[in-house]
């Protein structure tokens, strides 16, 4: 896989991108590599856990300084897994330096800054859909 070929990447949710993305370099220098020349990076709920760890050519985080969501920590309270989980999602886009936002649980939040697109949670997953294909057709 080339990222070179791509425009846009998008991490899927589900609690299993908790343990799989964070940690997969490969995913995330390939992230990167598509972000730094134009492209889209989009995640929804738990995919954001795929943003927390990539840098850009200045050593940055991607994230840093921009606003982001994802799954929340109310919204983990609420499934009572925040004993499950390797991390708590939101904290860490913060620790990050992300502008993390969030709606009341359940709600759909997307948000959209410097061609990183995030969603809340699964209600937002459609919304997403629709930011990256505006995004994309600019």
């Amino acid at each position: 896989m080339k990222a070179a070929d791509y425009k846009a990447i998008y991490y899927a949710g589900g609690h299993g991108a908790m343990w799989d993305f964070p940690n997969d370099k490969a995913l995330a220098k390939i992230a990167a590599s598509i972000y730094e020349r134009g492209g889209v990076v989009a995640a929804v709920c738990h995919g954001p856990a795929g943003l927390v760890n990539i840098k850009l050519k200045n050593g940055s985080y991607l994230i840093k300084g921009k606003r982001v969501n994802g799954f929340s920590n109310a919204e983990e309270e609420a499934i009572q897994l925040t004993k499950v989980v390797p991390f708590s999602l939101e904290n860490t886009l913060k620790e990050r330096g992300a502008l993390y936002e969030s709606s009341p649980l359940w709600q759909t939040h997307v948000v959209s800054d410097q061609r990183v697109i995030t969603g809340q949670n699964p209600q937002s997953a459609t919304v997403v859909e629709e930011a990256i294909k505006e995004a994309l057709s600019k």
